[in-house]
Parts: C-alpha cells; sequence; structure tokens
C-alpha cells in the first residue's frame, strides 16, 4: 500500500527532521541561492524551504498538491519569515511565468509518470538564466549492494522481487536529460551524492523505524511477517557493526539552465 500523502496522520512524516549538512554543502558549491526567489516544488513537510531560507534566500514558496501535506510544513516553518506555502503541483505549480531564480524538485520526480510536463512547467516559472535542481534516486543508485550505510540495498538481497517495483518507478540519468534538455533546459552538471538519512544510537532504533516503513514506500509491498524476516536479516548483516548507525542514501542531482533567448542583432540592408 502507497504512502497516502493526503491522510491526516501522514502530515508530519516529512516534517521532522532536518536538511542534512552534506547537501546544504553540495548546494552552496554549485548555486548561490542568496537573495534568489525560490519554487520547492513538491516540498512535503518543508524541510528544505526551511534549508533554503536558513542558506540565504529572499523568499521561498513552497508548492504540494497534498492539504494535510502543507498543513505539515506551515507548521515546520512557523516561525521563519518570507515563507509562503501553496497549493498545486509539478504539472500546474500555480505559480506566475518567469518570476522564479531556483526550482527545487527533491524526490519528486519518481511519483510521476510524464517528466516532460514537469520540466515545461519548471521552464514556465523560471526566469531566463534561472536554475532546476532535480534530486532523486536513479535505479543504479537504489540497487547499490547493502551495507552498513546503504541499509535499502539489503531489502532487495533479501527480496528480489522488489527490484522490478523500485526500477518501475525510477528514471535512469539519461532519461532526465533527455526531458531537460527537450524542454528548453540545458544540463549544466550532473552529481552522484550520499546523503546521510537518519542517524541510530542503536539497532532497535533502526527495527523501530523499519517497521513504521517509515518515508519507505517500497516498504508497504511486504507482508507484516516478510517484514519482520527482512529486519531479522538487517540485523545479521549488521551484526559486529559499531553504533551509531549512519544511515545513507545514494541520490543523483541534475542542475539545469533555462538559456536566455538568442536575440539577433539584424542590420537594415543597405541601400
Amino acid at each position: 500500500m502507497p504512502i497516502d500523502f493526503h491522510d491526516e496522520t501522514n502530515k508530519q512524516t516529512y516534517a521532522t527532521r532536518n536538511a542534512d549538512e552534506s547537501w546544504i554543502s553540495l548546494i552552496k558549491d554549485t548555486v548561490d541561492v542568496s537573495n534568489k526567489r525560490i519554487a520547492d516544488i513538491g516540498c512535503g513537510g518543508g524541510i528544505y524551504t526551511k534549508a533554503l531560507i536558513k542558506m540565504g534566500a529572499s523568499h521561498v514558496v513552497g508548492v504540494d498538491f497534498s492539504d494535510e501535506m502543507l498543513k505539515g510544513a506551515a507548521n515546520n516553518c512557523k516561525n521563519i519569515q518570507n515563507v509562503t506555502f501553496l497549493k498545486g503541483d509539478a504539472y500546474q505549480s500555480n505559480l506566475p511565468a518567469n518570476k522564479i531564480d531556483i526550482v527545487l524538485e527533491r524526490a519528486l520526480i519518481h511519483h510521476l509518470s510524464d517528466l516532460h510536463a514537469c520540466f515545461k512547467e519548471a521552464f514556465r516559472i523560471l526566469k531566463d538564466g534561472g536554475m532546476l535542481i532535480v534530486q532523486d534516486r536513479t535505479p543504479a543508485d537504489c540497487l547499490l549492494p547493502g551495507d552498513e550505510s546503504h541499509i535499502r540495498g539489503y531489502f532487495f538481497e533479501k527480496f528480489p522481487q522488489l527490484m522490478d517495483k523500485e526500477i518501475s518507478r525510477r528514471y535512469a540519468s539519461g532519461q532526465v536529460q533527455q526531458a531537460l534538455e527537450s524542454n528548453g533546459l540545458r544540463l549544466a552538471k550532473t552529481v552522484s551524492h550520499w546523503e546521510t538519512r537518519r542517524v541510530y544510537n542503536d539497532f532497535q532504533e533502526l527495527n523501530k523505524d523499519l517497521l513504521l516503513r517509515t518515508g519507505r514506500s517500497i516498504l508497504h509491498d511486504l507482508t507484516d511477517e516478510e517484514l519482520r524476516d527482512l529486519i531479522s536479516f538487517i540485523e545479521g548483516k549488521l551484526n559486529g557493526s559499531q553504533p551509531p548507525i549512519i544511515e545513507k542514501d545514494s541520490w543523483t542531482v541534475w542542475f539545469a539552465i533555462k538559456e536566455q533567448p538568442l536575440v539577433l542583432n539584424v542590420s537594415e540592408p543597405s541601400a
């Protein structure tokens, strides 16, 4: 059963942690967000909306299709100035054209069936010269072997049947690049990025998180008994590892620029 983003009980699921320092460093090293107007499309609980303001953005508008996610995001950012939230989606953000300096789409595109419509909308709302930042996991990212940091890899080692489900909802890097360029966005840089998901003081904390399937929609394809088997499998794999358990995920980040239109200087023909 997939996560219901409209369920009131899930509104804090994506609002209870902070952006990883490695993510903040990656963005700062690649693009200057200072005094920029930014749209966080698919903002969820507002984690990155908040981070971008703290990084110096002049204004961030968080856009999400779920009223419950927006409530959680508003609560998460309640003491922060220059943040607004708007109901919309990746295909129709309800933002005006040519007004945004940077668009962030983090952990969004694997929920979408139409990349072209998504990037067309990003192109529409960006200013000329503005940047789109897309962050998601490719099939290659997801299917890396499991180890004491990459817990996700153990899911597929124990239950290989989950691979088809995971691959079916992920876009390969080449697909993303093609869709960006087809919609007027020039790919400037692609980065592979390891980001800390969560730090667990001991295995019991990880056990609890896995049982709740927190932010792990792929685990809803397992029965409760299969999930318990998976947890036992992971415990065996981690046997001997010293706490804390620092779980990381591999991501791919695409930075693309809306090119300024070429203006031709056509002289009048001489007499």
